[in-house]
């Protein structure tokens, strides 16, 4: 009797230890597990991801359907980093994303988010050196193939994630001469209405500010707003899609305005460093 009430005792103070304990505890896990299911956003890019204090899982916290990755060929390995001087061995573009991705691949059972059907993209910014430095990525795809949209003789077979290379223009020739391929090819404007099929360029990426001088402040001049929605008609009538850098990023009208034209205008992809202000935007937008 005695020792049934010592183990009772015992139960019982292990319950309320648990239970002042272990709130901090399941919060954050409830906290994680909300972070990680969120509704995907479709227009969401994360600009220079890596920056953020957690590559990628920053980004798919938010719901972002696009990150973008900047890369240099040191050694025979890639590097993540925006500047030579950043360059650290130990954050590779497969501890940063690629192995992530494939876990959480294999985790949703063949997709980044549980349920999501269309591909993540992950637009890979060849620094330097675009030849050797596509050559090695391509190498380094193959490994991931399972997970990754694929380009067989012009025929294109969509899978969870899309690498879309961009940067180096030197990359481009590699890159066409491969039948089978595990990456695609971010052109420019210059490539709208050419005989470069959507199978290899399915993104048309373009600095804002060499097409247009709005910046948000005023009224949208008619001849640039039907600029804009020429230029996303002509991409989607050719299968591709349109993404613009260099749009605002200080938090305000301002960026909320050139945002809402781009949204208008169906533009695919929304440029940000901002991921909590991307995220808010669309969502109350429905986007």
């Amino acid at each position: 009797m005695v020792l049934t009430t010592r183990r009772r005792a015992v139960t019982t103070l292990a319950a309320a230890l648990a239970a002042v304990a272990a709130p901090s505890y399941a919060r954050a896990a409830q906290r994680h597990s909300a972070q990680t299911r969120p509704k995907p956003l479709r227009r969401a890019h994360a600009h220079n991801d890596y920056l953020h204090q957690r590559p990628l899982h920053d980004a798919l916290s938010h719901g972002f359907t696009s990150v973008e990755a900047d890369i240099f060929l040191v050694d025979g390995e890639l590097l993540v980093a925006h500047e030579p001087a950043d360059l650290d061995p130990t954050r590779t573009l497969r501890s940063l994303y690629l192995d992530p991705l494939l876990a959480r691949v294999k985790a949703n059972h063949g997709s980044v988010y549980r349920g999501y059907r269309r591909p993540v993209q992950l637009l890979i910014d060849i620094k330097t050196d675009g030849v050797n430095a596509y050559l090695e990525l391509d190498r380094q795809l193959r490994h991931y193939r399972g997970m990754l949209s694929s380009c067989s003789h012009g025929r294109v077979q969509l899978g969870a994630v899309t690498p879309v290379i961009s940067g180096d223009r030197a990359a481009r020739m590699p890159m066409e001469a491969q039948s089978q391929r595990y990456a695609f090819y971010d052109g420019r404007l210059d490539d709208l209405g050419t005989a470069a099929p959507a199978s290899f360029v399915p993104l048309i990426s373009s600095n804002w500010t060499q097409s247009f001088t709005w910046l948000g402040t005023g009224p949208f001049p008619a001849a640039e707003r039907q600029k804009l929605h020429g230029l996303v008609a002509e991409a989607h009538g050719h299968g591709q899609r349109v993404r613009f850098w260099a749009t605002p990023e200080v938090a305000g009208p301002a960026r909320d305005a050139v945002r809402s034209e781009l949204l208008a205008a169906r533009v695919d992809h929304i440029n940000t460093d901002d991921l909590a202000g991307l995220e808010s935007f669309l969502r109350a937008r429905a986007q």
